[in-house]
């Protein structure tokens, strides 16, 4: 008792170090994501400065045309005046009549009434920098999910299949990484761990504690399953896949049918096809989430399970159906 005691004091050490390192690196991850907005919205603000800094300076320039505009009207208008001042004490009426049609034509002047300087805040200009803005932001917050993977590929693992366990109509590549379906049997032992009617087979590692990440290319299948199992789970037999039966599983059917392996399923609405699945685990806190890779976003999860026993990376390459899903299963290394 003593000895599993100090044990698990040891164990609690550890994950308290691997917590603090965690916490560390998404501290440093959270103050870049709000240093990236802070920048964003400085960059606005000096954008939309700027804009109305010019608009001033346009409004000036107007103003100040405007303004030689009326001098050069007013200096027109009053040698004209003066001429006429002057013409109005003539008794040369000869020359008044020479010049009368001349000095009493209408000026060339413009019709002043309308034009002004508009000095309010245009809403427009603020409206529209808030609106690039938000757009920015919205850039910045996409990039959440990729900071959220690249955290979650910290605890990739490598996952070899386990020929031990494979349905013997699967075929395993030399190096334990692919797996395909054949529709024909191997002549293979009949091992408890074997599955025998569903066209499954497990990674050789399990896993009893802390966190493991792995992921599977599924490009040019039209049905496959991934997930995690128990080590007690059953092989045998027709499988339902649920939590209840030691199953966390997401699947494909008919090319675009997606399900999570709850009981009842729940169907799936994805934006679209995932290439590559990434499946993680966190064993202490009972989640197992899956991810697309290529999209950065999330699947589904399974969350508030609780796990007492060790548990195994789970593929199924499904049918092949006469060539139309021969495409294998690939176990990839992981690209943070």
């Amino acid at each position: 008792m003593i000895q599993d005691r100090l044990k698990k004091i040891e164990e609690i050490k550890h994950s308290v170090g691997l917590n603090k390192k965690s916490s560390q690196k998404e501290k440093a991850d959270s103050v870049e994501v709000f240093r990236s907005l802070v920048r964003c919205t400085e960059r606005s603000q000096a954008e939309l400065l700027e804009v109305m800094e010019e608009k001033q300076k346009a409004a000036e320039r107007q103003a100040e045309e405007f303004i030689k505009e009326l001098e050069q009207e007013i200096t027109e208008l009053k040698r004209r005046d003066t001429e006429l001042e002057q013409l109005s004490h003539t008794e040369d009426h000869l020359h008044l009549l020479q010049v009368y049609l001349s000095l009493c034509s209408p000026p060339l002047t413009k019709n002043w009434t309308e034009v002004r300087i508009n000095t309010h805040l245009r809403v427009e200009t603020l409206r529209r920098a808030l609106s690039q803005l938000q757009e920015e932001l919205s850039k910045e917050m996409e990039k959440i999910p990729e900071i959220k993977m690249k955290r979650i590929q910290q605890y990739a693992v490598d996952v070899t299949l386990d020929p031990d366990s494979a349905h013997p109509e699967l075929i395993l590549s030399d190096d334990g990484k692919q797996v395909r379906h054949r529709d024909e049997q191997q002549n293979l032992p009949d091992k408890p761990e074997r599955f025998d009617r569903c066209p499954c087979v497990l990674g050789k590692e399990g896993f009893s504690s802390g966190r493991f990440y792995y992921e599977v290319q599924v490009r040019g299948k039209t049905e496959w399953d991934l997930g995690v199992t128990t080590e007690s789970s059953n092989r045998k037999g027709e499988i339902i896949a649920s939590p209840e039966d030691g199953y966390w599983t997401v699947i494909l059917r008919n090319e675009t049918e997606y399900k999570a392996g709850e009981s009842p399923p729940v169907c799936l609405s994805l934006k679209q096809a995932p290439q590559k699945v990434g499946v993680f685990v966190d064993y202490e806190e009972g989640l197992v989430s899956f991810y697309d890779v290529e999209a950065n976003s999330h699947i589904y999860s399974f969350t508030g399970q609780s796990f007492t026993e060790e548990l195994y990376p789970l593929f199924s390459p499904s049918l092949s159906e006469g060539g139309k899903n021969s495409a294998p299963l690939i176990i990839t290394p992981v690209k943070p």
